[in-house]
Protein backbone atom coordinates (compact mmCIF):
# COMPACT_ATOMS: atom_id res chain seq x y z
CA UNK A 1 0.00 0.00 0.00
CA UNK A 2 1.46 3.36 -0.96
CA UNK A 3 1.65 6.21 1.49
CA UNK A 4 -1.10 8.81 1.16
CA UNK A 5 -0.04 12.13 -0.40
CA UNK A 6 0.25 15.07 2.01
CA UNK A 7 -3.09 16.57 0.99
CA UNK A 8 -4.88 13.25 1.62
CA UNK A 9 -3.42 12.61 5.03
CA UNK A 10 -5.48 12.59 8.17
CA UNK A 11 -6.54 16.02 9.39
CA UNK A 12 -7.15 16.83 13.03
CA UNK A 13 -9.71 18.77 14.94
CA UNK A 14 -7.97 20.44 17.86
CA UNK A 15 -11.08 20.43 20.07
CA UNK A 16 -11.09 16.63 20.34
CA UNK A 17 -9.14 15.14 23.20
CA UNK A 18 -9.21 13.13 26.38
CA UNK A 19 -11.42 10.08 26.26
CA UNK A 20 -12.22 10.59 22.56
CA UNK A 21 -8.90 12.02 21.39
CA UNK A 22 -8.43 9.46 18.59
CA UNK A 23 -11.54 10.91 16.93
CA UNK A 24 -9.56 14.05 16.07
CA UNK A 25 -8.27 12.02 13.11
CA UNK A 26 -10.80 12.47 10.32
CA UNK A 27 -10.04 9.09 8.75
CA UNK A 28 -10.63 7.32 12.05
CA UNK A 29 -13.94 9.18 12.53
CA UNK A 30 -15.20 7.96 9.16
CA UNK A 31 -14.18 4.39 9.89
CA UNK A 32 -15.64 4.58 13.42
CA UNK A 33 -19.13 5.63 12.23
CA UNK A 34 -19.24 3.20 9.31
CA UNK A 35 -18.07 0.30 11.45
CA UNK A 36 -20.65 1.06 14.15
CA UNK A 37 -23.56 1.00 11.71
CA UNK A 38 -22.33 -2.22 10.13
CA UNK A 39 -21.73 -3.90 13.49
CA UNK A 40 -25.20 -2.94 14.72
CA UNK A 41 -26.63 -4.73 11.70
CA UNK A 42 -24.44 -7.75 12.39
CA UNK A 43 -25.76 -8.02 15.94
CA UNK A 44 -29.32 -7.70 14.67
CA UNK A 45 -28.67 -10.72 12.47
CA UNK A 46 -26.93 -12.58 15.30
CA UNK A 47 -30.09 -12.44 17.43
CA UNK A 48 -32.42 -13.30 14.55
CA UNK A 49 -30.26 -16.09 13.13
CA UNK A 50 -29.68 -17.85 16.44
CA UNK A 51 -33.43 -17.73 17.13
CA UNK A 52 -34.14 -18.99 13.60
CA UNK A 53 -31.80 -21.97 14.03
CA UNK A 54 -33.23 -22.82 17.46
CA UNK A 55 -36.83 -22.63 16.20
CA UNK A 56 -35.96 -24.67 13.10
CA UNK A 57 -34.09 -27.48 14.85
CA UNK A 58 -35.05 -27.26 18.55
CA UNK A 59 -31.44 -28.20 19.28
CA UNK A 60 -28.44 -26.69 21.03
CA UNK A 61 -26.22 -28.88 18.89
CA UNK A 62 -27.40 -27.13 15.73
CA UNK A 63 -26.75 -23.76 17.37
CA UNK A 64 -23.20 -25.00 17.84
CA UNK A 65 -23.03 -26.23 14.24
CA UNK A 66 -24.10 -22.79 13.00
CA UNK A 67 -21.32 -21.23 15.06
CA UNK A 68 -18.92 -23.85 13.71
CA UNK A 69 -19.58 -23.21 10.03
CA UNK A 70 -19.47 -19.42 10.53
CA UNK A 71 -16.12 -19.52 12.30
CA UNK A 72 -14.38 -22.58 10.83
CA UNK A 73 -12.98 -20.57 7.88
CA UNK A 74 -10.93 -18.68 10.44
CA UNK A 75 -8.84 -21.79 11.09
CA UNK A 76 -7.20 -21.38 7.66
CA UNK A 77 -8.21 -18.11 6.07
CA UNK A 78 -7.29 -15.85 9.00
CA UNK A 79 -3.60 -16.74 8.68
CA UNK A 80 -3.80 -16.27 4.92
CA UNK A 81 -5.58 -12.97 5.50
CA UNK A 82 -2.74 -11.84 7.77
CA UNK A 83 -0.18 -12.36 5.03
CA UNK A 84 -2.47 -10.62 2.54
CA UNK A 85 -2.91 -7.71 4.96
CA UNK A 86 0.85 -7.13 4.93
CA UNK A 87 1.11 -7.25 1.13
CA UNK A 88 -1.97 -5.79 -0.57
CA UNK A 89 -4.19 -2.73 -0.40
CA UNK A 90 -6.06 -3.27 2.88
CA UNK A 91 -8.72 -0.77 1.89
CA UNK A 92 -9.68 -2.60 -1.29
CA UNK A 93 -9.59 -5.98 0.45
CA UNK A 94 -11.94 -4.73 3.17
CA UNK A 95 -14.37 -3.19 0.68
CA UNK A 96 -14.67 -6.42 -1.31
CA UNK A 97 -15.07 -8.70 1.70
CA UNK A 98 -17.59 -6.44 3.47
CA UNK A 99 -19.64 -6.23 0.28
CA UNK A 100 -19.60 -10.03 0.06
CA UNK A 101 -20.87 -10.39 3.63
CA UNK A 102 -23.63 -7.89 2.89
CA UNK A 103 -24.80 -9.87 -0.13
CA UNK A 104 -24.90 -13.02 2.01
CA UNK A 105 -27.20 -11.29 4.52
CA UNK A 106 -29.50 -10.10 1.74
CA UNK A 107 -29.68 -13.64 0.34
CA UNK A 108 -30.79 -14.99 3.74
CA UNK A 109 -33.40 -12.22 3.97
CA UNK A 110 -34.78 -13.22 0.57
CA UNK A 111 -34.96 -16.93 1.50
CA UNK A 112 -36.84 -16.27 4.74
CA UNK A 113 -39.16 -13.68 3.18
CA UNK A 114 -40.03 -15.97 0.25
CA UNK A 115 -40.81 -18.88 2.60
CA UNK A 116 -38.01 -21.06 1.25
CA UNK A 117 -36.89 -21.55 4.86
CA UNK A 118 -39.90 -22.87 6.80
CA UNK A 119 -39.41 -22.34 10.50
CA UNK A 120 -42.87 -21.69 11.97
CA UNK A 121 -45.67 -23.92 13.23
CA UNK A 122 -46.79 -27.08 11.49
CA UNK A 123 -44.96 -26.10 8.30
CA UNK A 124 -41.61 -26.13 10.12
CA UNK A 125 -38.98 -28.00 8.12
CA UNK A 126 -35.78 -28.61 10.15
CA UNK A 127 -33.81 -29.70 7.09
CA UNK A 128 -34.03 -26.13 5.78
CA UNK A 129 -31.25 -25.28 8.22
CA UNK A 130 -28.73 -26.24 5.51
CA UNK A 131 -29.45 -22.95 3.69
CA UNK A 132 -28.67 -20.97 6.83
CA UNK A 133 -25.45 -22.92 7.31
CA UNK A 134 -24.24 -22.33 3.74
CA UNK A 135 -24.70 -18.58 4.04
CA UNK A 136 -23.06 -18.62 7.48
CA UNK A 137 -20.04 -20.26 5.89
CA UNK A 138 -19.88 -17.64 3.11
CA UNK A 139 -20.05 -14.82 5.65
CA UNK A 140 -17.43 -16.56 7.79
CA UNK A 141 -15.04 -16.69 4.83
CA UNK A 142 -15.45 -12.94 4.30
CA UNK A 143 -14.83 -12.23 7.97
CA UNK A 144 -11.79 -14.50 8.16
CA UNK A 145 -10.07 -12.95 5.14
CA UNK A 146 -10.78 -9.37 6.21
CA UNK A 147 -10.20 -9.79 9.96
CA UNK A 148 -6.44 -9.15 10.10
CA UNK A 149 -6.77 -6.11 7.82
CA UNK A 150 -9.64 -4.79 9.94
CA UNK A 151 -7.47 -5.06 13.06
CA UNK A 152 -4.24 -3.84 11.47
CA UNK A 153 -5.59 -0.70 9.79
CA UNK A 154 -6.15 1.07 13.11
CA UNK A 155 -2.46 1.93 13.19
CA UNK A 156 -2.84 3.42 9.69
CA UNK A 157 -5.61 5.78 10.81
CA UNK A 158 -4.08 7.44 13.89
CA UNK A 159 -0.71 8.54 15.26
CA UNK A 160 1.21 6.11 17.45
CA UNK A 161 0.44 8.02 20.66
CA UNK A 162 -3.30 7.69 19.98
CA UNK A 163 -3.21 3.97 19.15
CA UNK A 164 -4.33 2.67 22.56
CA UNK A 165 -7.21 5.15 22.64
CA UNK A 166 -8.21 4.28 19.06
CA UNK A 167 -8.28 0.56 19.87
CA UNK A 168 -10.38 1.21 22.98
CA UNK A 169 -12.79 3.45 21.04
CA UNK A 170 -13.03 0.89 18.26
CA UNK A 171 -13.93 -1.69 20.87
CA UNK A 172 -16.45 0.78 22.33
CA UNK A 173 -18.29 1.22 19.05
CA UNK A 174 -18.44 -2.54 18.62
CA UNK A 175 -19.86 -2.96 22.12
CA UNK A 176 -22.31 -0.09 21.60
CA UNK A 177 -23.46 -1.97 18.51
CA UNK A 178 -23.92 -5.04 20.74
CA UNK A 179 -26.46 -3.02 22.73
CA UNK A 180 -28.13 -1.28 19.80
CA UNK A 181 -28.24 -4.33 17.52
CA UNK A 182 -30.24 -6.70 19.78
CA UNK A 183 -32.58 -3.85 20.77
CA UNK A 184 -33.25 -3.04 17.13
CA UNK A 185 -33.62 -6.76 16.39
CA UNK A 186 -36.43 -7.13 18.93
CA UNK A 187 -38.31 -4.17 17.43
CA UNK A 188 -37.64 -5.21 13.84
CA UNK A 189 -38.79 -8.81 14.36
CA UNK A 190 -42.03 -7.55 15.90
CA UNK A 191 -42.72 -5.09 13.07
CA UNK A 192 -41.14 -6.66 9.97
CA UNK A 193 -40.46 -10.26 10.93
CA UNK A 194 -37.20 -12.15 10.94
CA UNK A 195 -36.42 -11.36 7.31
CA UNK A 196 -36.40 -7.66 8.24
CA UNK A 197 -33.38 -8.18 10.50
CA UNK A 198 -31.41 -9.92 7.77
CA UNK A 199 -32.35 -7.25 5.23
CA UNK A 200 -31.31 -4.45 7.62
CA UNK A 201 -27.96 -6.14 8.18
CA UNK A 202 -27.38 -6.43 4.45
CA UNK A 203 -28.00 -2.71 4.05
CA UNK A 204 -25.80 -1.86 7.04
CA UNK A 205 -22.74 -3.17 5.20
CA UNK A 206 -23.17 -0.26 2.80
CA UNK A 207 -22.15 2.05 5.66
CA UNK A 208 -18.73 0.47 6.16
CA UNK A 209 -18.16 0.17 2.41
CA UNK A 210 -18.95 3.88 1.99
CA UNK A 211 -16.67 4.83 4.89
CA UNK A 212 -13.80 2.72 3.57
CA UNK A 213 -14.21 4.28 0.14
CA UNK A 214 -13.62 7.75 1.59
CA UNK A 215 -10.77 7.19 4.06
CA UNK A 216 -7.10 7.53 3.14
CA UNK A 217 -4.88 4.86 4.68
CA UNK A 218 -1.33 5.67 5.69
CA UNK A 219 1.24 3.12 6.87
CA UNK A 220 2.64 4.59 10.09
CA UNK A 221 6.30 4.00 10.61
CA UNK A 222 6.57 1.92 7.46
CA UNK A 223 8.71 2.29 4.37
CA UNK A 224 8.19 5.21 1.98
CA UNK A 225 5.99 4.61 -1.02
CA UNK A 226 8.91 4.15 -3.43
CA UNK A 227 10.64 1.66 -1.19
CA UNK A 228 7.36 -0.15 -0.62
CA UNK A 229 6.78 -0.48 -4.34
CA UNK A 230 10.34 -1.62 -4.93
CA UNK A 231 9.92 -4.35 -2.36
CA UNK A 232 6.74 -5.77 -3.88
CA UNK A 233 8.57 -7.80 -6.50
CA UNK A 234 10.70 -9.48 -3.88
CA UNK A 235 7.69 -9.97 -1.60
CA UNK A 236 5.78 -11.62 -4.42
CA UNK A 237 8.50 -14.25 -4.77
CA UNK A 238 8.23 -15.31 -1.17
CA UNK A 239 5.92 -18.21 -0.60
CA UNK A 240 2.86 -18.03 1.63
CA UNK A 241 4.28 -20.87 3.71
CA UNK A 242 7.47 -18.95 4.43
CA UNK A 243 5.52 -15.88 5.44
CA UNK A 244 3.40 -17.86 7.89
CA UNK A 245 6.46 -19.64 9.28
CA UNK A 246 8.14 -16.29 9.79
CA UNK A 247 5.17 -15.09 11.80
CA UNK A 248 5.27 -18.15 14.07
CA UNK A 249 9.03 -17.75 14.58
CA UNK A 250 8.52 -14.12 15.47
CA UNK A 251 5.98 -15.00 18.18
CA UNK A 252 8.04 -17.92 19.48
CA UNK A 253 10.97 -15.57 20.04
CA UNK A 254 8.83 -13.14 22.04
CA UNK A 255 7.41 -14.91 25.13
CA UNK A 256 5.30 -11.96 26.21
CA UNK A 257 3.40 -11.98 22.92
CA UNK A 258 3.00 -15.76 23.16
CA UNK A 259 1.62 -15.51 26.71
CA UNK A 260 -1.09 -13.06 25.66
CA UNK A 261 -2.04 -15.26 22.71
CA UNK A 262 -2.31 -18.37 24.94
CA UNK A 263 -4.53 -16.61 27.48
CA UNK A 264 -6.73 -15.35 24.66
CA UNK A 265 -7.12 -18.86 23.26
CA UNK A 266 -8.27 -20.23 26.64
CA UNK A 267 -10.70 -17.38 27.29
CA UNK A 268 -12.19 -17.75 23.82
CA UNK A 269 -12.43 -21.53 23.94
CA UNK A 270 -14.15 -21.69 27.32
CA UNK A 271 -15.56 -18.17 27.73
CA UNK A 272 -17.37 -17.67 24.41
CA UNK A 273 -20.15 -20.24 25.18
CA UNK A 274 -21.74 -17.60 27.42
CA UNK A 275 -22.94 -15.98 24.16
CA UNK A 276 -23.47 -19.16 22.12
CA UNK A 277 -25.81 -20.65 24.74
CA UNK A 278 -27.91 -17.54 25.40
CA UNK A 279 -30.75 -18.69 23.09
CA UNK A 280 -31.08 -21.84 25.24
CA UNK A 281 -31.07 -19.79 28.44
CA UNK A 282 -33.73 -17.46 27.01
CA UNK A 283 -36.12 -20.13 25.73
CA UNK A 284 -35.43 -23.30 27.73
CA UNK A 285 -34.28 -21.93 31.11
CA UNK A 286 -36.32 -18.72 31.45
CA UNK A 287 -39.21 -19.49 29.05
CA UNK A 288 -38.74 -16.25 27.09
CA UNK A 289 -39.33 -15.46 23.41
CA UNK A 290 -37.03 -13.67 20.96
CA UNK A 291 -37.48 -10.40 22.87
CA UNK A 292 -36.01 -12.12 25.92
CA UNK A 293 -33.04 -13.27 23.87
CA UNK A 294 -32.57 -9.69 22.69
CA UNK A 295 -32.58 -8.58 26.34
CA UNK A 296 -29.87 -11.08 27.28
CA UNK A 297 -27.65 -10.24 24.31
CA UNK A 298 -28.16 -6.52 24.84
CA UNK A 299 -27.27 -6.88 28.52
CA UNK A 300 -24.01 -8.65 27.69
CA UNK A 301 -23.33 -5.91 25.16
CA UNK A 302 -24.09 -3.19 27.70
CA UNK A 303 -21.54 -4.62 30.10
CA UNK A 304 -19.02 -4.86 27.31
CA UNK A 305 -19.67 -1.22 26.39
CA UNK A 306 -18.97 -0.09 29.95
CA UNK A 307 -15.69 -2.02 29.94
CA UNK A 308 -14.63 -0.58 26.60
CA UNK A 309 -15.49 3.00 27.58
CA UNK A 310 -13.67 2.57 30.88
CA UNK A 311 -10.51 1.52 29.09
CA UNK A 312 -10.89 4.38 26.62
CA UNK A 313 -11.15 6.81 29.54
CA UNK A 314 -8.11 5.36 31.30
CA UNK A 315 -6.07 5.48 28.09
CA UNK A 316 -2.59 3.96 27.99
CA UNK A 317 -2.62 2.43 31.48
CA UNK A 318 0.41 0.88 33.17
CA UNK A 319 0.59 -2.78 34.22
CA UNK A 320 -1.62 -3.92 31.36
CA UNK A 321 -0.61 -7.54 31.94
CA UNK A 322 -1.80 -7.47 35.55
CA UNK A 323 -5.11 -5.88 34.57
CA UNK A 324 -5.44 -8.45 31.78
CA UNK A 325 -5.18 -11.29 34.31
CA UNK A 326 -7.66 -9.57 36.65
CA UNK A 327 -10.16 -9.32 33.80
CA UNK A 328 -9.65 -13.01 33.02
CA UNK A 329 -10.34 -14.01 36.64
CA UNK A 330 -13.40 -11.77 36.75
CA UNK A 331 -14.77 -13.23 33.51
CA UNK A 332 -14.49 -16.80 34.81
CA UNK A 333 -16.15 -15.90 38.10
CA UNK A 334 -19.04 -14.04 36.45
CA UNK A 335 -19.72 -16.82 33.93
CA UNK A 336 -19.90 -19.46 36.68
CA UNK A 337 -22.17 -17.21 38.75
CA UNK A 338 -24.46 -16.43 35.80
CA UNK A 339 -24.85 -20.12 34.96
CA UNK A 340 -25.71 -20.90 38.59
CA UNK A 341 -28.00 -17.93 39.26
CA UNK A 342 -31.40 -18.98 40.67
CA UNK A 343 -33.45 -16.40 38.74
CA UNK A 344 -33.22 -13.94 35.83
CA UNK A 345 -33.21 -11.07 38.34
CA UNK A 346 -29.89 -12.33 39.68
CA UNK A 347 -28.54 -13.63 36.38
CA UNK A 348 -28.94 -10.48 34.27
CA UNK A 349 -26.58 -8.27 36.36
CA UNK A 350 -24.02 -11.09 36.37
CA UNK A 351 -24.28 -11.31 32.59
CA UNK A 352 -23.61 -7.56 32.45
CA UNK A 353 -20.44 -8.00 34.53
CA UNK A 354 -19.33 -10.93 32.39
CA UNK A 355 -19.57 -8.70 29.32
CA UNK A 356 -17.50 -6.01 31.05
CA UNK A 357 -14.78 -8.48 32.00
CA UNK A 358 -14.59 -10.18 28.61
CA UNK A 359 -14.24 -6.99 26.59
CA UNK A 360 -11.69 -5.58 29.03
CA UNK A 361 -9.60 -8.70 28.54
CA UNK A 362 -9.72 -8.57 24.74
CA UNK A 363 -9.18 -4.81 24.47
CA UNK A 364 -6.11 -4.97 26.71
CA UNK A 365 -4.79 -8.01 24.85
CA UNK A 366 -5.27 -6.25 21.52
CA UNK A 367 -3.41 -3.17 22.76
CA UNK A 368 -0.54 -5.24 24.14
CA UNK A 369 -0.11 -7.13 20.88
CA UNK A 370 -0.23 -3.96 18.78
CA UNK A 371 2.40 -2.26 20.93
CA UNK A 372 4.75 -5.24 21.18
CA UNK A 373 5.08 -6.10 17.46
CA UNK A 374 6.89 -4.31 14.65
CA UNK A 375 5.07 -2.64 11.76
CA UNK A 376 6.20 -5.13 9.13
CA UNK A 377 4.98 -8.11 11.19
CA UNK A 378 1.75 -6.60 12.49
CA UNK A 379 -0.59 -8.21 9.97
CA UNK A 380 0.80 -11.70 10.56
CA UNK A 381 0.80 -11.42 14.35
CA UNK A 382 -2.68 -9.88 14.37
CA UNK A 383 -3.86 -12.82 12.29
CA UNK A 384 -2.65 -15.10 15.09
CA UNK A 385 -4.42 -12.91 17.65
CA UNK A 386 -7.65 -13.19 15.68
CA UNK A 387 -7.04 -16.92 15.22
CA UNK A 388 -7.06 -17.43 18.99
CA UNK A 389 -10.77 -16.62 19.06
CA UNK A 390 -11.99 -17.19 15.51
CA UNK A 391 -10.03 -20.43 15.37
CA UNK A 392 -11.31 -21.70 18.73
CA UNK A 393 -14.95 -20.67 18.23
CA UNK A 394 -15.77 -23.60 15.91
CA UNK A 395 -14.71 -26.11 18.55
CA UNK A 396 -16.16 -24.09 21.41
CA UNK A 397 -19.53 -23.49 19.76
CA UNK A 398 -20.03 -27.06 18.57
CA UNK A 399 -18.94 -28.78 21.79
CA UNK A 400 -20.81 -26.40 24.11
CA UNK A 401 -24.01 -26.78 22.06
CA UNK A 402 -23.75 -30.58 22.08
CA UNK A 403 -22.91 -30.60 25.80
CA UNK A 404 -25.92 -28.37 26.52
CA UNK A 405 -28.19 -30.90 24.79
CA UNK A 406 -26.66 -33.69 26.87
CA UNK A 407 -26.17 -32.06 30.28
CA UNK A 408 -28.21 -28.86 30.08
CA UNK A 409 -27.09 -25.26 29.49
CA UNK A 410 -26.48 -24.44 33.17
CA UNK A 411 -23.91 -27.19 33.98
CA UNK A 412 -22.22 -26.76 30.61
CA UNK A 413 -21.67 -23.03 31.01
CA UNK A 414 -20.65 -23.34 34.66
CA UNK A 415 -17.95 -25.86 33.72
CA UNK A 416 -16.64 -23.57 30.97
CA UNK A 417 -16.43 -20.60 33.32
CA UNK A 418 -14.62 -22.70 35.91
CA UNK A 419 -11.90 -23.59 33.38
CA UNK A 420 -11.35 -19.88 32.61
CA UNK A 421 -11.15 -19.10 36.32
CA UNK A 422 -8.69 -21.89 37.14
CA UNK A 423 -6.44 -21.13 34.17
CA UNK A 424 -6.40 -17.47 35.17
CA UNK A 425 -5.32 -18.38 38.70
CA UNK A 426 -2.58 -20.69 37.39
CA UNK A 427 -1.31 -18.03 34.98
CA UNK A 428 -1.34 -15.27 37.59
CA UNK A 429 0.87 -17.29 39.92
CA UNK A 430 2.97 -19.09 37.32
CA UNK A 431 3.81 -16.34 34.83
CA UNK A 432 5.47 -13.32 36.47
CA UNK A 433 6.58 -12.04 33.06
CA UNK A 434 2.95 -11.48 32.10
CA UNK A 435 2.06 -9.89 35.45
CA UNK A 436 4.87 -7.36 35.06
CA UNK A 437 3.90 -6.17 31.57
Amino acid sequence: MSTAPPQARTTRTPRAGGMFRALRHSNFRLFFVGAFLSNAGTWMQSVAQSWLVLQLTDSGTWLGVDTFVATAPGLVLTLVGGVIADKVDRKRLLIYTQAGAGLSALALAALVWAGAIRWQGAARRPTDVWMVLVLSFVTGCCWAISGPSYQAITVDLVEREDLANAIALNSSQFQLARVAGPTLAAVTMKLLGMAGCFFANGLSYAAIVAALSRVSFERRGGAPAAAEKAGKAEAARRSMRNDLAEGFRYVRGRPRVGAVLLCSAVVCLFGSPYIVLLPLFARNVYGWDEAGLSLLMGTAGGGALVGALGLAYLGDVRRKGLILLAAMLSAGTCIVSFASAPSPRVAVPLLFLAGTSMVSFFALGNTLIQQLVTDEMRGRVMSMWILTFIGTLPVSGFLSGAAADRFGPRPTLAACGLVVLLFGVATAFGNPRLREM
